[in-house]
């Protein structure tokens, strides 16, 4: 089929949530991973490129076509099977790439597994589960994302303050390969000796390399190019990759135990240095009036002042955002954490001295919203994930005057003592280039997304420019150009500014361990070079 031919038919399948189009020629959507290994070896005969995709929520383009066959496991959306350890009370989750993150959470909530196809073993462990009982803690804001998405960048979201990233909680991966070979690792399986690794195959056929030399920065959160640590476990190697090394068929989970508490509060504060202060004084960097605050929060967020008017603009005028708690004009920067516990009394007296430390920042303790049901935390919840959904709306708006622009946004991360530095960097870049942009997102991790929303072409390459100056700073101050959103297509340009080209070559002969012929996602993480055939 030509290109023309497939965008009127398939259209959709050419873009993902970066706003960015691609193209291809052929398609298929497998049911099972006997259907993906067809796939892949008719494709690796005819040296015809593949892009995978699951649900298209990525903001890096990793799921955009450059020419080719695209293989979309959206179809392959069921949980498996499951697994307990009565022993260390731990609960595992088997699931193929394609069952969205939403889906999963109902599964959780409700206990509505279907469990025709499971085998015994998976049947008798779902009578240690109770409703609610357990859930997935890799919560991104697109809650449509796809298991196999999540897996692919290493996603992680608000609760990765306390949880990690999805790393952190996949035990197990099923693997095709570019040449149809499968490989199956669970972790603790195939250790690295130092640098050097061998994984089998399914197949029997031996994989060895060596691991690359570069090292990755000391931030909490990074998804900047191949994980890579001497002594590594490999599983970690395919968490985060981009689809570069194989197309995952199957995941396991390790899911994490609900607590009886769940709290959430957003705090107002009258500028953006109290708001920064009072988020090192819940990391428990810093001491505020020795007040000994004994808080493990969640998840710690930021949103700034431009932030939280573009809200109350929004509130005043769409109804879409009417859930939402009404703006005080008094409220200038936000903190919202959230907190699970077993006890309501110990939540309780840690809130009462969490006042005390915001009005020794010059805050107020009444200008809080504090959510201790259901009810009104969905409410917070609606107050966080409509910062996003706001820039979005804007940018499809800009768009109808014209479509080359597209979303501007940070994925950048950088360590603890570099937080303040980076929030300067930030706001005196915005405000030397007269750009209109909000910040928002996980600061607890020192990781906050700056979204532009250029009016013109001219602002959208300044907008560019600008990211690229900020990516080189992020790198210097020792941190990563992406946190959760890998690298995929749009942030090629950025990992160069934080690995040197030797170090990205290390990436692209790692790649050739696993991908010889260079057909699997290619121009994801680093551009394809016409040699490498």
């Amino acid at each position: 089929m030509d290109e023309n031919e497939f965008a009127k038919i398939y259209g959709e399948y050419l873009r993902d949530e970066s706003r960015q189009v691609g193209n291809a020629e052929s398609i298929v959507f497998p049911k099972s991973e006997a259907e993906i290994i067809s796939s892949v070896k008719e494709m690796f005969e005819k040296n015809i490129q593949i892009t995978t995709q699951g649900a298209r929520t990525g903001l890096a383009a990793s799921a955009v076509p450059h020419n080719g066959h695209i293989i979309n496991l959206s179809k392959m959306n069921k949980v498996t099977g499951a697994r307990y350890d009565e022993k260390a009370d731990r609960f595992f989750l088997t699931v193929q790439p394609g069952v969205l993150l939403s889906e999963l959470r109902k599964y959780l909530a409700n206990k509505s597994f279907i469990v025709h196809e499971w085998d015994d073993k998976s049947i008798n462990a779902i009578n240690y589960m109770e409703k609610a009982q357990w859930f997935y803690s890799t919560d991104p804001t697109e809650t449509s994302a796809s298991m196999g998405g999540i897996a692919s960048c290493n996603a992680s979201g608000a609760k990765s303050y306390r949880y990690g990233s999805a790393r952190d909680h996949i035990t197990g991966l099923r693997i095709v390969l570019a040449d149809g070979d499968v490989l199956s690792i669970k972790r603790g399986q195939f250790i690295a000796d130092d640098n050097i690794f061998s994984l089998i195959t399914e197949s029997g056929r031996v994989i060895k390399g060596e691991l690359p030399k570069y090292k990755m920065p000391d931030v909490k959160k990074n998804t900047s190019g191949y994980f890579n640590m001497p002594g590594m476990d490999m599983i970690d190697l395919f968490i985060g990759s981009d689809g570069t090394l194989g197309i995952i068929s199957e995941i396991e989970i390790e899911l994490n135990k609900t607590q009886e508490v769940n709290w959430g509060v957003t705090i107002f504060m009258p500028d953006e240095d109290s708001a920064v202060d009072l988020v090192r004084a819940l990391r428990h960097e810093i001491i505020i009036d020795n007040i000994d605050l004994q808080l493990n929060p969640s998840a710690i967020e930021f949103f700034s002042h431009n932030a939280l008017n573009m809200l109350k603009n929004q509130q005043a005028t769409n109804s879409a955002f009417s859930n939402i708690q009404e703006f005080k004009d008094s409220y200038h920067t936000a903190v919202y954490i959230e907190i699970e516990s077993d006890s309501n009394d110990e939540v309780w007296a840690e809130i009462e001295k969490l006042g005390d430390i915001i009005n020794a920042l010059s805050g107020d303790e009444d200008n809080t919203w504090v959510a201790y049901n259901t009810i009104n935390l969905e409410k917070l919840h609606d107050f966080r994930h409509a910062c996003p959904e706001c820039v979005n709306m804007q940018i499809d708006s800009i768009k109808k005057t014209d479509n080359r622009i597209t979303k501007l946004g940070t994925d950048m991360s950088v360590p603890d003592n570099k937080l303040k530095d980076a929030m300067k960097m930030y706001n005196e870049g915005i405000e030397e280039n007269n750009l209109n942009a909000v910040i928002f997102g996980h600061i607890g991790n020192n990781h906050l997304h700056v979204n532009i929303i250029p009016q013109n072409m001219d602002e959208y390459e300044k907008g560019k420019e600008l990211f690229l100056i900020w990516a080189e700073k992020v790198a210097a101050m020792g941190g990563a150009v992406s946190a959760e959103h890998g690298v995929g297509k749009l942030k090629v340009p950025f990992l160069k500014k934080m690995y040197n080209k030797e170090e990205i070559n290390e990436m692209r002969k790692l790649k050739k361990i696993f991908d010889s012929a260079q057909i699997l996602n290619r121009g994801t993480i680093f551009e394809f070079e016409e040699d490498e055939k």
